[in-house]
């Protein structure tokens, strides 16, 4: 059985088989990022009817976070927080569709100083392109090379089953369910490096559970008592799960699982409208700053190194980027100033008190702020009313005690107005050695409206999960099924 750690308990250093992380080292690197997968769904956590073996196995075997956050209610934002350990509008990434400034500096980048080579597959959605993913093509400007990847299969936005990807920029139709191609390929990636001795980053950023809903026949067979959506969203992790199975199967057969950091996560909290419940009785979905709209499954496997258990210390996608450079030993000019994320690598050994900087979110109107025990809340930060919560007792959020303790609250609100002034700073420009923004941030469009995809749409057209799509000129996806928000 599993023991369980609170981050009040101090824990002497451990050994870790034989080698402490005090030194430099270069282990491969691999996140993978589930689209859209709540904080419930997951087989551990004790879901009604999913099943997910490949995950609980390491969950198992690695460091669970049971408090860990997406950057951001959506997608975009996110991935800009995982790229640069900054929270997304600093670097520009506003919402879903944004493209991430190219005077930001990536994890990738700050790797291949170090010798890494490096991958990306699969969703990437930091290019300024709204719509379903489409192969992101040699001639963008923000593809994923450059930020600093070697090798590339992606899309600009989510991908589903039979999808289209740009191989280095190269389009390429690809057949089966897009959890395992792009698993496959970055295993391919894998192990067409492992020999050379170079160290290798890897990113497998899914596409699935987002919609539309598309699992195969045999995956979905276990969810026919529930809605046609439901059984496709639940299907789709099936598969999802299956890859995972792959990938740390594959680890194991070339000998990396030993000199690898597996780190497993979702870009934000799970969909409303799927049965059951996709955020494990948090409040909120998808959108929103409550803890259903932000936590997220979160996993750090390291054989020997992470010391395997479940944790309460809240962590964040802003962590990874300062925790790899404390492991690799990155220099502090590897980032743009200032970083909101703090290195996890003192959690591998056991449990270090409390969180040393606070989490912050902010997305349109809506921002909160965790500290620890307590969050701050509030779904319009110019009127208010800001709403606080003990997340140790009230987890659901249900009783704001604002009223309370209000000492408290002016505490917190204090340092959020700080925080959030200086995220104006830094999206007016102010980080960068230029003091402004250039080139200027680009206009968010569907991708079938820009000149550079002008030629593959007349083709492209007929593939499921585009059509109905470009037809209505975006209309279809502003409001999917049931008149949910479904292109994020």
């Amino acid at each position: 059985m599993r023991t369980f750690l609170t981050f009040g308990i101090l824990c002497t250093v451990a050994l870790v088989t034989g080698r402490a992380l005090s030194q430099e080292v270069k282990p491969n690197i691999i996140f993978v990022m589930a689209d859209d997968m709540g904080w419930g769904q997951t087989g551990y956590r004790g879901h009604p009817v999913l099943k997910t073996p490949n995950l609980d196995a390491m969950e198992e075997n690695g460091l669970r976070f049971d408090r860990f956050y997406a950057g951001n209610p959506v997608c975009s934002p996110t991935r800009a927080c995982v790229m640069t350990g900054r929270t997304n509008e600093r670097t520009g990434v506003l919402t879903h569709g944004y493209g991430l400034r190219l005077q930001e500096k990536t994890i990738a980048q700050a790797l291949k100083t170090k010798g890494y080579v490096t991958g990306h597959f699969g969703k990437w959605h930091l290019n300024g392109f709204k719509g379903p993913g489409a192969p992101v093509l040699a001639a963008d400007p923000r593809s994923p090379g450059a930020f600093g990847f070697d090798e590339w299969l992606s899309a600009t936005n989510f991908i589903d089953m039979d999808p289209y990807l740009g191989r280095n920029g190269v389009p390429e139709k690809m057949t089966g369910d897009s959890s395992e191609l792009i698993v496959d390929e970055a295993v391919k990636f894998l192990d067409k490096h492992r020999a050379s001795g170079k160290p290798m980053f890897t990113v497998i950023w899914y596409g699935t559970p987002h919609s539309p809903f598309k699992a195969s026949d045999a995956d979905r067979s276990a969810f026919a008592d529930l809605d046609e959506e439901s059984a496709n969203h639940h299907g789709e992790l099936v598969a999802m799960d299956r890859s995972i199975g792959t990938l740390r199967q594959k680890l194991r057969e070339f000998g990396l699982e030993k000199n690898t950091l597996l780190v497993f996560c979702s870009d934000n909290g799970g969909l409303p409208n799927i049965q059951p419940n996709t955020t494990g009785g948090l409040r909120g979905n998808k959108g929103q700053v409550y803890e259903g709209g932000l936590r997220v499954p979160g996993i750090m496997e390291w054989p020997g190194v992470v010391k395997a258990r479940v944790t309460q210390h809240p962590a964040c996608v802003v962590d990874l980027f300062p925790t790899v450079a404390d492991i690799v030993g990155l220099p502090d000019s590897s980032f743009i100033q200032p970083v909101d994320g703090v290195s996890l690598k003192p959690l591998f050994d056991g449990e270090t008190g409390s969180r040393e900087k606070p989490i912050f979110f902010r997305y349109g109107a809506k921002t909160a702020f965790v500290d620890n025990q307590y969050k701050l809340v509030a779904n319009d930060l110019k009127a208010g009313p800001f709403e606080l919560y003990d997340l140790e007792s009230d987890a659901q959020e249900t009783k704001d005690l604002s009223a309370e303790k209000p000492e408290l609250m002016a505490k917190m609100k204090a340092a959020w107005q700080v925080w959030n002034e200086s995220v104006d700073a830094s999206f007016a420009g102010q980080d960068y050695p230029e003091g402004k923004v250039t080139p200027p941030d680009p206009e968010s469009i569907f991708w079938f409206e820009s000149e550079m995809y002008k030629p593959y749409v007349k083709e492209w057209t007929s593939y499921w999960a585009y059509t109905s799509f470009i037809e209505s000129g975006g209309k279809e996806g502003k409001k999917g099924k049931k008149g949910k928000k479904s292109q994020e």
